[in-house]
This record gives structure tokens, C-alpha cells and sequence, in this order.
């Protein structure tokens, strides 16, 4: 599948993941944890990046950024790089540490801040390497303790944090350590991980169906908002134009162009515009509104189809890996 262009944007919080290439470890001891949030700390502090909560597990590792400048790129590329070389000259190794790409996740700000700083913070204990929530305010490789005041981490937005609890800093420790406590029964949350609400959805088929895109992390209106602003691009790294992807299922299916453009359904159109549906939101970003009005149907309509294109692609394999075959060389044709 074509991989969508990473989301690099000014002033919007981001879910940063990195993982060890093949899941390998990438801290093998605490001098490696060590090297890793000195160089996160310095990096944080001289290209002013805002840091709210990080996490470092045996093979990945979690942050969350609000960059102040569109420089998310440039600042992971240091901070990775940097490290590797460490790593690779002090355990005597070579090659690539961690996967070619790391996960960034656009988040909507307001209702997801405190949740994903929760979230984050808690990986240690749902991983077992502290005990209880007591050792994570004491845990040296986690943001929590830095927010609990048991420890220093330049670069690590505390005060924004607390405020959120109370303007008094002792009483807002009190309550943040509470309301991450309560964080332990509601289990890994794997509805945090971006999607624009898609994970959360539990019913499907409502005229109501929110915008998604699977590089954010919250709802439809804030999708559609990043999208009119053009602050996300709604297109992949190569890119096909809306009547190009219609063109390219019109010539497989042999369905006639002005068909898929008129609100005409049943037997195979129905399902070849199921198809583009899909294949144009969730592969490409388009948003349901455009593809609607390409394909005369409803915003709504155009959700409804990408739910039936997946889950035709997903029970044929075989179609699957064609339709992924047919993408990929027509985008990279000249």
C-alpha cells in the first residue's frame, strides 16, 4: 500500500512512536536510556519543542510533542540518528536501529491532552516493569516522575500540565496522581492511536459518520478543520487525483466513467464504488465530501462504502494484493 505522508504541523500536539527495527531492543541497559533522554532533553530545549509526557520501554519508545515550528521531521531525524550512532559504536554493532519510519499521530488538543500524557505515562506499569503507581512516581525512565517533582527533565512542559488541576502545585500534583491512577482500570486504550474516532465507531451505517484520517487523533470536525485549513495534506507521498483512482477501477472492472459518476447503484458498480471509496479516504486522505461529489453520493454514503470496499478487500486476498498492485504502479507511473 502506498504510505501516507507523515503530518508535520506547527502548533498541533503529536503522538510520536519509535520502535527498534524487527521489535528489537533499543535500550539495552540504563546508560543507553540515559544517552536517549539527554540527547531528548537538549534537543527539546535548542529547538524548542514542547514536551508533555515520554516514555521509554525495551524496544520503543513514547512521546508527546507540540512543535512550535514545523520542524517535527528535522528534530526526530537528530534525535534518532544521534542515538544510533551511539548505540551502534557502544554495544560494537552496525546497520539501522530502529524502523525506517517512525509514527507520528496528530491529536486534537483539547480533549486528548491529558489522556495521551495518562496514557503514556502508564506504559511502564502495564508492561510490568514497576509494580504499582507508586514505583512509577519513582520510575527514572518515564515523564511521571518528572511530573511528580521526583526528578528533573529540562524540556518537559510540567507547569502546563499541573495548571490543569490546580494552580497550586502540591494540590495539583495530588489530583494528576490521582487522575492517573483511575487511568489503570480503563486498560491499553487502543482507541488512542489515531484514526479520527474510526476505532471508536460501534456502530456502522449512521448518517452521522464522522470525517477520518489515520494520521489523527480525534473528531471529524477536527479532521475536516486540518483539511480546509490545509494544515494536512490530504494526499500520500504518491498520488493519484480522484478521476485517476476512478480511472483506474473503470478500467478494471470495464464500468463505463460516467457511470461512476452518476448516483447509480447495484450488483458491481456498488461495489466498485465501494472500492474507491475506500481506497480514496483511506489510502489517499480524501476527505468524504470530495469523493462524494465524484461518485454522486453522500458524504455519509461515501463512509458507509469505505466500511463495505475494506471489508470486500479484507475477505479477498487476492483482490486485495491486485487492487494494491494496480495502486502502486499507476502511482508510480510517469
Amino acid at each position: 500500500m502506498p504510505r501516507a505522508a507523515r503530518l508535520d504541523i506547527a502548533g498541533v500536539l503529536q503522538h510520536v512512536i519509535v520502535r527498534g527495527i524487527e521489535r528489537r531492543d533499543v535500550f539495552v541497559d540504563d546508560q543507553d536510556r540515559t544517552s536517549f533522554l539527554d540527547r531528548l532533553s537538549v534537543l527539546l530545549v535548542k529547538m524548542e519543542m514542547d514536551c508533555f509526557a515520554w516514555a521509554l520501554m525495551e524496544n520503543h519508545a513514547h512521546i508527546l510533542l507540540r512543535p512550535t515550528d514545523k520542524n517535527l521531521g528535522e528534530f526526530m531525524r537528530r534525535l534518532l540518528t544521534g542515538y544510533a550512532v551511539t548505540f551502534n559504536l557502544r554495544h560494537h554493532r552496525s546497520g539501522h536501529l530502529f524502523q525506517n519510519r517512525y509514527k507520528s499521530i496528530v491529536c486534537e488538543e483539547d480533549p486528548y491532552l491529558l489522556e495521551l500524557v495518562r496514557y503514556i505515562h502508564l506504559n511502564p506499569l502495564r508492561a510490568g516493569l514497576v509494580d504499582d503507581i507508586s514505583g512509577l512516581k519513582r520510575y527514572p525512565w518515564c515523564g511521571h516522575s518528572v511530573i511528580m517533582g521526583a526528578r528533573q527533565f529540562p524540556g518537559q512542559k510540567v507547569e502546563e500540565v499541573l495548571r490543569y488541576f490546580s494552580t497550586k502545585k502540591e494540590l495539583a500534583r495530588e489530583k494528576y496522581q490521582e487522575f492517573v491512577a483511575d487511568g489503570i482500570r480503563l486498560g491499553k486504550r487502543n482507541e488512542l492511536v489515531g484514526g479520527g474516532l474510526r476505532r471508536g465507531l460501534k456502530v456502522l451505517g449512521n448518517e452521522a459518520l464522522p470525517a477520518y484520517d489515520e494520521r489523527v487523533l480525534g473528531s471529524g470536525d477536527f479532521v475536516e478543520q486540518l483539511c480546509q485549513e490545509k494544515l494536512i495534506s490530504t494526499r500520500l507521498e504518491v498520488h493519484l487525483t480522484l478521476p485517476q483512482i476512478m480511472d483506474v477501477f473503470a478500467n478494471k472492472y470495464c464500468v463505463p466513467m460516467e457511470d461512476l459518476c452518476q448516483r447509480r447503484r447495484g450488483g458491481a458498480l456498488s461495489e466498485v464504488k465501494s472500492i474507491i471509496c475506500h481506497i480514496a479516504t483511506r489510502w489517499f486522505g480524501y476527505s468524504g465530501e470530495m469523493v462524494g461529489k465524484c461518485l454522486g453520493i453522500t458524504r455519509s454514503g461515501v463512509c458507509r462504502g469505505a466500511v463495505r470496499g475494506q471489508k470486500i478487500l479484507e475477505e479477498d486476498f487476492a483482490l486485495k494484493g491486485e487492487v494494491e498492485v494496480l495502486v502502486n504502479r499507476s502511482t508510480t507511473s510517469p
